[in-house]
């Protein structure tokens, strides 16, 4: 199965979906509205192989609003993003045990 974090108002993830639908099936999670959990979101990490600041946008207000860093622990920066889910990168796209961030859209392809 294949779950994309969408922001429909997001055109690389509006951009990432069109391309997974030509693909066959996925699940959509907007993840604004249902934000993951920061079990959720440390799971995610591990399967992208970084560390949570890349899967953040740090040049989001909110990121400088809450007083962040770029060298902050990937526990406090999880938990931000847990919280704030507009810091959360996207698109996100899950498969299987794999994980791969939609910039650009193609980069989701090795997780297919």
């Amino acid at each position: 199965m294949i779950t994309i974090w969408h922001n429909p108002r997001c055109s690389k993830s509006r951009q990432t979906l069109a391309l997974l639908e030509d693909k066959g099936a996925v699940t959509v999670r907007r993840y604004l509205e249902d934000a993951p959990t920061f079990l959720e979101l440390q799971e995610v990490l591990a399967r992208l192989g970084g560390a949570a600041i890349d899967m953040m946008r740090p040049k989001e207000a909110r990121f400088k609003e809450l007083g962040l860093s770029k060298t902050d622990s990937d526990a406090t920066l999880l938990t931000a993003m847990a919280e704030n889910p507009i810091l959360i990168e996207r698109p996100i796209v899950l498969s299987d045990n794999k994980a791969a961030i939609g910039r650009p859209p193609e980069a989701v392809l090795d997780v297919l």
